[in-house]
């Protein structure tokens, strides 16, 4: 099965990605991300940075957390180089009584640190609608 997986433009400062609630999320959303990140120009540093970050931050969300989930990236267009990375869920799949297969502690659990050492800025924000992890990153 291919995910479908069409950018919803805000701008051309800010895509929008709607995430399919399935595994194959993660492959999809790299290279629709790959070719975003290089439209904008940003620093080859910064793109890879980012593409690791997007990763680990969907992983999240589509193991651990209810869906819908969206992907929104803006770029700061006062040419500081910046990305801005937001994954919002629903909210935690344990919260809502549906079972969690605990990971393998050798395959994941590293997710969040890898996101705190490539961000200049991270953390999260709670609101009606569930949970929004965000990150900011800057050109090296």
């Amino acid at each position: 099965m291919t995910a479908q997986l069409d950018a919803v433009v805000q701008g051309a400062d800010e895509q929008v990605f709607p995430l399919p609630h399935i595994p194959e999320a993660v492959a999809v959303v790299r290279r629709r991300v790959r070719t975003v990140l290089a439209d904008w120009n940003l620093a080859p540093d910064l793109a890879e940075d980012a593409l690791l970050v997007i990763s680990e931050l969907i992983t999240n969300a589509v193991v651990h957390a209810l869906p819908p989930a969206v992907l929104r990236l803006s770029r700061d267009v006062e040419g500081s180089n910046a990305l801005r990375v937001e994954v919002t869920d629903a909210g935690a799949a344990a919260a809502a009584g549906r079972p969690v297969v605990e990971p393998d502690a050798d395959e994941h659990g590293r997710g969040l640190d890898i996101v705190t050492a490539l961000a200049a800025e991270c953390g999260t924000r709670a609101h009606a609608g569930g949970i929004t992890w965000w990150a900011e990153l800057l050109a090296a």
